[in-house]
């Protein structure tokens, strides 16, 4: 039988997405620097969904802001869910793109040391905690993981 507890806590996770842009076989990635988090790594175009916005929208955005590129809607698809734990709780939403307008180009200089595409077989070694991991999973077909719980 299950005990209910009698107050329940609600959930305070942050909900993040992260782009999987593809081009000629090869991943674009981002070397963060100046963040406070993960500076040195290599990560995907990704953000945190503001208040009162779509995850789709929210990528849509991280985008255009961070490699310059406008992607439409209809050329997302969702790829992966990860519930991850830092020092804080996270929903993390990995979309797919291959097609979108623009070209790459670092609009977020301050943040991001430079941008560079990576082959699917040869990603770069130092990239963001767990994303390497997520990544397997996504080549893998596993649409859901969690990273960060102590099992």
């Amino acid at each position: 039988m299950c005990s209910l507890p009698t107050k329940k806590i609600l959930s305070t996770a942050h909900v993040n997405v992260h782009l999987i842009l593809k081009h000629e076989g090869k991943i674009l990635f981002l070397l963060r620097k100046n963040t406070g988090y993960a500076d040195g790594h290599w990560c995907l175009v990704s953000g945190h969904v503001e208040e009162n916005e779509a995850a789709s929208n929210a990528i849509i955005r991280e985008a255009c802001e961070e490699s310059g590129v406008v992607l439409s809607p209809a050329d997302l698809r969702i790829v992966h869910v990860a519930h991850t734990r830092s020092n804080r709780l996270n929903i993390d939403i990995f979309f797919e793109c291959e097609n979108w307008q623009g070209l790459f180009e670092n609009r977020e200089p301050e943040k991001c040391e430079t941008l560079a595409l990576f082959a699917l077989n040869s990603l770069p070694e130092k990239m963001v905690p767990f994303l390497a991991d997520v990544l397997k999973k996504i080549f893998l077909g596993e649409i859901y993981s969690e990273h960060g719980w102590e099992q």
